[in-house]
């Protein structure tokens, strides 16, 4: 599985992340894989060095996730992160 991340002139990963893939769409990709890998969100979370509290927000489509947790679970869950750069 793919997280497509295609960055613009905004400096600000969230702003990219919501104007690209809105958050709902990318914490739906998120429990999906978890889901089909059965892992349960307090492990996943662990694995990922984030709080379950993060975790649960990014899966119900809240908050704005940084780069770094993004990466952290895409790595964890088996996921890769596509960069594409627009000119």
């Amino acid at each position: 599985m793919v997280l497509v991340v295609r960055f613009t002139k905004t400096p600000y990963l969230h702003c990219i992340i919501r104007s690209v893939m809105l958050v709902k769409e990318l914490g739906e990709a998120i429990k999906k894989r978890r889901k089909e890998l059965g892992i349960i969100q307090p492990h996943l979370a662990e694995l990922a060095q984030i709080s379950v509290n993060t975790l649960y927000k990014l899966e119900k489509g809240q908050g704005n996730p940084s780069f770094e947790v993004v990466n952290k679970l895409a790595d964890v869950l088996g996921m890769a992160l596509k960069f594409d750069v627009k000119k």
